[in-house]
């Protein structure tokens, strides 16, 4: 099903970037994965690092034999392209438009975008902003990227996360149907949308949007959870591998699958970078795919 087994930057190398991206990508090989999804915005690959340099990831990247299809980046949370004050705005789209240069440079196919956020449950500090605001300046500010993306050659994979906003499917569809574009997708967490869903009806209202996958579990408690709900273990929660991967083969998903190891149930302190947890998450992962 899936045309790669993909681990994300964070869980070796941690937030903030400073493991040596040559020696992530060895581990990932070594651990059996296909692929890498490296981390936009901060240590070895924060804003300002050359197309050279990008070139050189790459090639590394080709000598190991792993694939980097897929890129992420948690400057959305600071970098808001659905902001109500323009300059910040402006900012998210130039932040943007350099994710989407270096994505182009180390040769991915979809740029992880969180495309605006109504709160931040965890972040009292950020502001409560209306839907129908975050709704349009979305929408206005992903309308001046496309250009960008399709000159890059880069899909944007609107994720479903927890900003209060595209927190159902057929809000996603909508959202994303409104572009007219190809180049405009879906990156789908399976574990994201646990705490109000089940991963396996978003795969069949969105069908052939979902762009890119993340898998992780969650364990909901008192009708939801927070952030404690995310473990260290993808074999324990609620998400139903077979009813999941069961629908990612109807809809012939042939995208990587990556799993974001994050696991918010050790806060406050969360223990990353941890090889021994990749190397689980990976061997869990591929087990799971085996029994499909």
């Amino acid at each position: 099903m899936p045309s790669a087994i993909q681990i994300n930057y964070w869980t070796i190398g941690g937030f903030d970037g400073a493991k040596p991206i040559a020696q992530a990508m060895a581990e990932a090989k070594d651990m059996g994965c296909d692929g890498l999804e490296l981390t936009f915005g901060a240590g070895c690959l924060a804003s300002g690092i050359s197309d050279a340099a990008c070139r050189e990831i790459r090639t590394t990247a080709r000598r190991l034999g792993l694939r980097l299809e897929t890129v992420a980046s948690g400057g959305f949370w600071s970098h808001s392209l659905s902001d109500p004050r323009p300059a910040v705005r402006r900012q998210a789209i130039a932040f943007t438009r350099e994710y989407l240069r270096v994505a182009r440079g180390l040769g991915a196919k979809v740029a992880l975008v969180i495309p605006g956020a109504v709160a931040v449950p965890w972040d009292p500090g950020q502001p409560v902003v209306p839907y129908r605001t975050v709704w349009r300046n979305a929408t206005a500010s992903l309308r001046e990227l496309l250009p960008v993306a399709r000159q890059m050659k880069i899909k944007l994979g609107l994720e479903n996360v927890w900003n209060c906003f595209l927190t159902d499917p057929m809000a996603m569809r909508l959202f994303v149907d409104q572009f007219h574009s190809r180049q405009i997708g879906v990156y789908f967490d399976a574990g994201n949308c646990l705490i109000n869903g089940y991963p396996e009806h978003w795969i069949e209202i969105l069908g052939r949007r979902i762009v890119a996958v993340h898998v992780k579990n969650f364990s909901r408690q008192d009708c939801g959870g927070g952030l404690h709900g995310f473990g260290d273990d993808l074999l324990q929660g609620d998400l139903d591998w077979q009813a999941t991967f069961a629908a990612l083969e109807r809809i012939k998903y042939r995208g990587p699958i990556t799993a974001e190891m994050i696991p918010f149930s050790r806060l406050p302190e969360l223990g990353l970078p941890d090889v021994a947890l990749a190397r689980k998450t990976v061997r869990q992962l591929r087990k799971l795919l085996e029994r499909r």
